[in-house]
């Protein structure tokens, strides 16, 4: 048999052993641990403990670390990814929520819940830089392509804040749906989409004037409007296809970008908090907060592949190849 040959028999008897690399990394709360899974194998590798309450995690703009944010223990793990061991912990300040770091990685920008205010603060020492007083309860944060602008939601206000990264000043408060929680960037960065988590919908932003010109949304067959609740979303490098976890619906939504249409559900585990794309886009990694596992879907065939058990009240995943 030709060596092409091989390869085609092996995809057609397992795509998903093929094509599936690399590891999830999933925060567990109540657990104060991050679970990994390799995900050719389906199956928990390691559990590495770290601080209190992880939920939030981000590679570093150099990807050799990745920062987990602990709520209860008010700093980031930083875990060398190579070694898989802790090599430091840095502020973040009060019950800190999402972050996002600045595109040269010197600076992490952080939600602080407690205050209401957007932390700027230096990557290495966790050094506070400035504070920005926004709406109450602020949540997801993310920085523009060009390093201009970080954006946050106040899940209290339903306002999306546009903050100036040089100056530290908020330049606008944008309306959006109701709890908004979570970004995504198109890749030209022409537009910011915004999960609003009792809304049932996400709001799309124009990032070259600032203002909501379209809103997506959700429905699911059987399911009423008060239980499909957004909040995790990512969007292929293509911009052609967005992913959003819907929450108590407990499915995982499709999106095509251009048309702006949900066009498939999968069906996952309880309380799909978050979702993650592999890098080859074959697979989403959905994280499921009360049933206690990953859902693994094969983007595809738009279904679900097996779900896998981690740590208690998984929040997100972070692929890792």
């Amino acid at each position: 048999m030709t060596r092409a040959a091989i390869v085609t028999t092996c995809l057609l008897l397992a795509p998903w052993a093929v094509l599936a690399q690399g590891t999830a990394w999933v925060s567990s709360e109540k657990d104060h641990a991050i679970t990994l899974v390799d995900l050719k194998a389906q199956a928990v590798v390691a559990v590495l403990p770290t601080c209190k309450r992880p939920r939030h995690m981000q590679l570093a703009p150099d990807g050799k670390r990745l920062y987990v944010a602990c709520g209860e223990s008010n700093v980031a793990d930083v875990i060398d990814v190579a070694t898989r061991k802790s090599v430091g912990r840095v502020p973040l300040g009060d019950d800190p929520e999402a972050f996002d770091f600045s595109t040269d990685g010197k600076q992490i920008y952080v939600s602080s819940e407690d205050e209401g205010e957007l932390l700027m603060l230096d990557a290495a020492s966790g050094k506070k830089l400035h504070a920005v007083t926004i709406g109450k309860e602020p949540e997801g944060v993310k920085t523009s392509p060009d390093g201009k602008r970080v954006y946050v939601t106040s899940e209290v206000a339903s306002l999306v804040h546009v903050i100036d990264t040089a100056s530290a000043k908020l330049l606008k408060n944008i309306a959006v749906g109701k709890r908004p929680r979570r970004f995504a960037i198109t890749p030209d960065g022409s537009q910011l989409w915004v999960t609003n988590e009792l809304g049932a919908s996400v709001s799309i932003i124009s990032t070259q004037d600032h203002r909501v010109i379209d809103t997506v949304k959700l429905e699911l067959k059987g399911a009423r409007a008060e239980d499909i609740t957004p909040v995790g979303i990512t969007m292929g490098r293509d911009g052609k296809r967005a992913y959003v976890a819907m929450g108590r619906a407990n499915h995982v939504a499709f999106i095509d970008v251009a048309s702006r249409k949900l066009t498939h559900t999968v069906l996952v585990g309880k309380r799909a908090w978050h979702v993650a794309l592999n890098q080859a886009e074959t697979q989403l990694v959905v994280t499921n907060g009360l049933s206690d596992d990953i859902t693994l879907v094969d983007v595809a065939g738009a279904k679900a592949v097996k779900s896998v058990a981690v740590g208690r009240v998984p929040y997100m995943a972070v692929i890792i190849e």
